[in-house]
């Protein structure tokens, strides 16, 4: 196992989605699919041999910058990688271009959840492969992040950081958890979190069963709440038979993706007692608490007087409907309550939509599988602009709570801003090829979002005039593509792989 290690990531990354394609494989034979069973077979085959090649070819290969190898790595397992999974996704679909299965193979692996097909026209077993990618996906980035962005001052954790530059290697030789080669801290972390990730995965699927959710709906949705992906074989939550215990079921596990501390618990009074002061945590369920009861109390006050049973079981269906939704979509997840149109319309307000796509846009925790700007991020913004309008009214004041409130006000603000910035001019310039590639300024505005923020059923829920994904051109396709990667490696990774002080070292 310790030469497999050694291996260049992106091999690893190879034999891993070659070995992944026999789960669909042996799904297609269980129920006698045999012409999706062939095409998962077939290529499961293939690749898994290709891998072993690359493997004996590469096995003493190795790059003298280690961060720089492994963060193009992650460049690659987001566009290189799904031309590899899109080949038994196109055998098994058939009456389909390859450009798109490569758009759906990018966007599950990103855990974005875009899909240009209607489920009823995939196959079961076509379904599970869109899960697992999407849950591989998933599983790929809470490891990556913690071990490759994280020593690297990258996706998110510039705004705690104070040793170095954003996008620098780790150099200093007295920090120990800086200098580990991150080869060693992949291993370390995969096995670490790959059973807290596949107990939790594990666990909701059981719960979803007793809920009432079939076997095969179950785990596609326990594998997509996880991931944050949203892919469901049945259109959503709503397509499926648990009603609203599956929803509170699935409720509770959103809360993974807001915040790290959540998966990485000791279950110590310790360990509790940090995660309910995790700012991101804190920040999360009041952002997911606060908009549900705006949306609540907006209508409330004028049904207040024609209240009977009936309308307060329906305030009841709408809050829920609310409460769930917005969470969904604040860990951009993208699932919606099958009470979500009675929250619309008890809300009044003539685009919801748009709410749902600013959630999305704040995202959920460092390190997690959420998209978006970060809550951290946001947090950093909002405690800076509490502390500018406190200077002037009082401005000689001095702001207390400690060197980490005082970082988080002022370098982490200013790189929360700049990363921003650069968020807002990557929607300008994909809504911009959007445009050239043919839709409207509505359109191009929720799609550009839902792949920015990797949400993708933004696109349906929020489309106010047939938004969607089954009409685009071929370029509009791969322009969405290319903002999937982007929303998930995040502009700064990718500024940092730009940058000639990188390739130098």
């Amino acid at each position: 196992m310790r030469r497999v290690f050694d291996l260049p990531f992106v091999v690893i990354l190879i034999g891993i989605g070659a070995l992944a394609m026999f789960v669909p494989a042996l799904h297609a034979f269980a129920v006698r699919d045999w012409l999706t069973a062939r095409s998962f077979l077939y290529a499961a085959s293939l690749f898994t041999m290709l891998a072993a090649l690359l493997a004996v070819a590469s096995v003493n290969s190795h790059s003298r910058n280690q961060a720089r190898s492994h963060l193009l790595a992650m460049l690659g397992a987001y566009v290189a990688l799904p031309l590899m999974l899109a080949v038994p996704f196109h055998e098994a679909v058939r009456n389909t271009t390859f450009l798109n299965a490569y758009f759906e193979m990018v966007s599950s692996i990103t855990t974005t959840g875009a899909s240009l097909f209607e489920p009823a026209r995939l196959a079961p077993s076509v379904h599970l492969w869109r899960a697992l990618v999407g849950w591989l996906g998933g599983f790929f980035l809470w490891i990556t992040a913690i071990s490759i962005l994280a020593p690297m001052n990258l996706g998110g954790f510039e705004v705690t950081a104070t040793d170095r530059g954003v996008g620098q290697s780790p150099r200093e030789e007295g920090d120990v958890r800086q200098s580990i080669d991150p080869r060693e801290r992949l291993v370390r972390f995969s096995g670490q979190l790959l059973p807290v990730y596949t107990g939790l995965t594990g666990g909701l699927w059981v719960l979803m069963l007793i809920a009432g959710e079939g076997p095969f709906v179950a785990i596609c949705h326990a594998m997509s709440t996880m991931a944050t992906s949203g892919i469901s074989p049945v259109g959503g939550v709503a397509g499926g038979s648990s009603g609203l215990p599956g929803e509170a079921l699935l409720f509770v596990f959103f809360v993974f993706a807001l915040s790290r501390q959540t998966f990485m618990l000791d279950f110590r009074p310790e360990g509790w007692r940090r995660l309910a002061r995790d700012t991101e945590f804190r920040f999360g369920l009041t952002i997911a608490l606060m908009v549900p009861v705006f949306l609540f109390v907006r209508h409330w006050l004028g049904a207040y007087e024609v209240a009977s049973q009936e309308n307060l079981l329906a305030a009841l269906s709408a809050f829920w409907g609310s409460v769930f939704t917005v969470l969904s979509y604040l860990t951009t997840t993208g699932f919606v309550s099958a009470d979500w149109s009675a929250a619309q319309d008890w809300s009044g307000l003539d685009t919801p939509g748009l709410i749902l796509a600013g959630l999305a846009v704040f995202g959920g925790g460092v390190a997690t599988t959420a998209g978006g700007v970060k809550l951290l991020r946001i947090y950093a913004l909002y405690k800076h602009g509490l502390r500018e309008m406190e200077k002037l009214v009082h401005p000689s004041s001095v702001g207390g709570a400690g060197a980490y409130a005082r970082r988080i006000r002022r370098q982490g603000a200013q790189i929360a801003f700049v990363f921003f910035m650069l968020f807002a001019l990557s929607v300008s310039v994909v809504m911009v090829a959007l445009a050239l590639a043919g839709l409207d300024f509505e359109n191009a505005m929720v799609l550009t979002v839902a792949a920015l923020t990797t949400t993708g059923p933004l696109a349906v829920t929020a489309g106010e005039a047939g938004g969607g994904y089954a009409s685009l051109s071929d370029g509009a396709k791969l322009v969405l593509a290319a903002a999937m990667v982007l929303g998930r490696l995040e502009t700064l990774a990718i500024i940092a792989l730009l940058n000639p002080e990188f390739w130098r070292t």
